[in-house]
């Protein structure tokens, strides 16, 4: 940040401002972070392990919410960012110390935290989870990956000449071992004057703290959209080397629909580079190439 040479006026106004004349708010950060996660047993012989979307929880260890499961998340500190904030947490409550971390949206409904007047910023992170193992620190009891699938449906669309309505609800299950969470979250979506206004109401709410139902909802609806629009998002999910069909799959998984090859490798071709190496066969299947990130594509291209 630049210095900002102030002058006498404004040295003497802010002598006499008082800040403490505004209530303030508390700022955290809560990080919905998602991996491509991979069943322990094979369903049938000749077939890969199944590959599931995965999102790590904390099983909350204080109060409030104690012992409901929440997202990984605290309360910045003085003199840090809230980018800074994020990471530290990260790394804090779960050991995962290296992910693609973006904001995308910021919660800040009255009464949302029982503690106070609490606003928290939204990050959707994306890590290779074979790369870690995790761990549970601070006021975290247990850190877990739960499989994670959301169905929705369209309650209402009403649409006029000057407003339209749409209201959609996401049913949300998480799920871990014998351990069951679930939500459903409304959507609503008033368009006036082609202008845009979205609200989310948690009409069930089975296991999460505060509204972390909401924000995993909103978390996996821009993932969804971030990989449809050019799914250059989906590469922090995967490891170093891959093939084709395993990002193919991927995409598959996290938008929930069967995508045509010839056509996702033409979308795919800018963002990967063939390498000579060679997948292992494995049983019942052919070598294949493996592919890694084309990392000037990257930094040269639009999103």
């Amino acid at each position: 940040m630049k210095d900002h040479k102030m002058t006498p006026a404004e040295e003497k106004y802010l002598k006499q401002y008082d800040i403490k004349a505004y209530d303030r708010p508390s700022l955290t950060a809560d990080m919905a972070v998602f991996a491509i996660l991979t069943s322990d047993q094979q369903e049938e012989y000749r077939k890969d392990p199944k590959k599931y979307l995965g999102i790590l929880l904390i099983r909350r260890g204080s109060y409030p919410y104690k012992d409901d499961y929440g997202l990984p998340g605290g309360f910045a500190k003085k003199n840090e960012t809230i980018e800074e904030t994020a990471h530290r947490e990260l790394k804090e409550e779960t050991s995962v110390d290296s992910a693609y971390l973006e904001p995308f949206s910021v919660f800040s409904r009255p009464g949302r935290d029982p503690r106070g007047w609490i606003i928290s910023q939204g990050f959707l992170a994306l890590v290779d989870a074979g790369k870690y193992q995790v761990r549970a620190g601070t006021d975290a009891w247990e850190a877990a990956w739960f499989r994670i699938d959301m169905e929705q449906e369209e309650l209402k669309k009403h649409v006029r000449s000057d407003r339209a309505d749409i209201t959609t609800l996401y049913r949300l299950k998480l799920e871990k071992d014998d351990i069951r969470l679930s939500a459903l979250v409304k959507e609503t979506r008033v368009f006036t004057g082609h202008h845009e206004k979205t609200e989310y109401t948690i009409l069930e709410d089975k296991g999460f703290a505060f509204d972390h139902a909401e924000i995993i909802v909103r978390a996996l609806k821009a993932l969804r959209e971030r990989t449809a629009q050019s799914g250059r998002i989906v590469f922090d999910l995967m490891p170093e080397l891959f093939t084709l069909y395993s990002l193919q799959e991927v995409h598959e998984i996290i938008l929930g629909e069967k995508l045509l090859t010839p056509n996702f490798r033409r979308k795919m071709a800018p963002f990967v580079l063939e390498t000579s190496q060679i997948a292992g066969s494995g049983a019942g299947h052919r070598p294949a190439k493996l592919f890694k990130r084309n990392t000037e594509a990257f930094y040269s291209l639009p999103f």
